[in-house]
């Protein structure tokens, strides 16, 4: 027997299939591309999604003969996707992102009202599903007045894969219509948003099985028996379910594009107030708790463009030895941020530059001044008691051992790299689809890979640090009112 796990990403798709006992036997990608109409709109086609999962499915079945024991199938994707569909199911418009930043000023008046707060648990963040369709409301009435149901990209291809239409309670976490406390739809944050229950998917959790696969679908895969389609889960979600995040302390930072600070919570403890996302997990009577920056190595590609050479080369530069803070320092706002401050017009900033400041200096200080601003999501998620236990540490800046000595020390929390090369959102959703299909405990599916390696905080180091943390810190005001 197999099980496929499919992460519906930004820039493309990618689909791993494993084995009976969870171990990865085969995986596939396809490229996505993101339309941009206008500044600050970020847009897809769902039929791109369903293409590009097709031709990939063609590819694992000509060359994996593992695909024909398929057994069920869970689809992981990109939050807070405004997928709107007409009584027939079929789209009215492109799926407006969650990097799409149009609907800042709905966000803003839909965060004032008490009630969503209070029953979503977090800010209305312009990227959220729900002030996306109240822009599309007062902007595109006669698309708004189509739209019989609104579904995340994951839940549309769950639709194109079954039939049915449902959502995982972690996905749905990040559109500001479920009351994360009670796990299902609020009829108050619907009324608030000019939406109604029905037009909402029935909602279930990412490792039940929520339909089956299409017999059509079945017959041209070659695959015989019903075969359960899972839950699934939000990216996030399901890659903490693929680094074995599920009790209470267990996660991982992730250096990447962005940077996610991530722990799972045994319980519902939100505190909106710190700008950190508190979200269902993908596993019955769990949550997750996570910060957000926006730019992390996003940072440091911005530095090795002006400067002409590649990232790696940068941090080698540095040497092996961890330096202490230096005159030089970065704030890594370069499109704004998140947690702390859910502040889109802030901007980055150099400071303390004087004439011998040179290349290491500046690279120096971009990796202390991501690290800082990840530092704050950890301030955040320690003020909401998440105790932060050894955090794995994944993500393409995870690969420099410079940058995650300097992230643990900085971040005072010891630091693990995964041994296994498989542990992300795919991954994860397959341990979901095998979670669906077998009725195994979700404990015994979702566990931690083994570490290669601790990284542990520099303690002759930290006084150093943290001195610098808080002048970071302080400078904030002084950014915010800058033109």
């Amino acid at each position: 027997m197999s099980y496929l796990g499919v992460d519906l990403g930004t820039s493309g798709i990618r689909l791993l299939l494993t084995d009976d006992d969870g171990n990865p036997l085969a995986s596939t990608e396809r490229p996505l591309t993101v339309a941009r109409p206008h500044p600050g709109w970020a847009e897809q086609d769902p039929a791109a999604w369903v293409m590009a999962l097709d031709g990939a499915i063609d590819e694992l079945r000509a060359a994996h003969p593992a695909f024909g024991g398929l057994k069920a199938i869970a689809v992981a994707g990109h939050m807070h996707g405004a997928t709107l569909l007409d009584e027939v199911g079929t789209p009215v418009r492109p799926c407006i992102l969650w990097n799409d930043t149009r609907s800042h000023a709905e966000a803003s008046q839909m965060d004032a009202l008490p009630v969503m707060r209070a029953q979503s648990g977090n800010i209305v963040f312009p990227g959220f599903t729900a002030p996306k369709l109240e822009w599309v409301r007062r902007n595109e009435p006669e698309v708004f007045a189509r739209t019989a149901r609104v579904l995340l990209p994951a839940a549309f291809l769950g639709l194109y894969l079954s039939g049915a239409y449902f959502s995982d309670r972690s996905d749905a976490s990040g559109t500001s219509w479920l009351d994360v406390q009670t796990r299902d739809w609020s009829p108050d944050l619907l009324a608030a948003g000019a939406m109604r229950p029905d037009q909402m998917p029935r909602l279930v959790d990412g490792c039940q099985p929520a339909a089956t696969l299409r017999p059509e679908l079945a017959a041209r895969w070659g695959l015989a028996g019903d075969v359960v389609i899972a839950g699934g889960a939000g990216d996030n979600a399901a890659a903490a379910c693929g680094i074995g995040a599920l009790a209470e302390g267990q996660g991982f930072v992730s250096l990447g594009t962005s940077g996610v600070l991530l722990v799972a919570r045994d319980g519902c403890h939100p505190r909106p107030e710190t700008a950190i996302h508190t979200f269902c997990h993908a596993v019955p009577g769990r949550w997750y708790q996570m910060g957000v920056m926006l730019s992390a190595t996003d940072s440091l590609n911005w530095l090795s463009r002006l400067c002409g050479h590649a990232p790696a080369a940068l941090v080698a530069a540095l040497g092996q030895s961890l330096r202490k803070p230096g005159r030089t320092r970065f704030y890594p706002y370069l499109a704004g941020e998140r947690t702390p401050h859910n502040d889109a017009a802030i901007r980055g900033a150099f400071t303390g530059l004087e004439v011998a400041t040179d290349t290491q200096d500046l690279t120096h200080a971009v990796l202390e001044g991501v690290a800082f601003g990840l530092r704050d999501s950890a301030e955040a998620l320690r003020a909401a008691g998440a105790p932060l236990a050894p955090l794995y540490a994944i993500g393409g800046g995870a690969a420099s051992d410079y940058w995650l000595r300097l992230l643990a020390t900085i971040l005072d929390v010891p630091l693990l790299r995964p041994q296994s090369a498989e542990f992300g959102a795919a991954f994860g959703a397959a341990r979901l689809a095998r979670i669906a299909a077998t009725g195994l405990p979700p404990e015994s599916v979702i566990v931690p890979p083994e570490a290669c390696e601790r990284i542990e905080p520099d303690a002759r180091l930290r006084p150093s640090f943290e001195a610098g943390y808080q002048a970071f810190r302080e400078a904030y005001g002084t950014l915010r009112a800058l033109p």
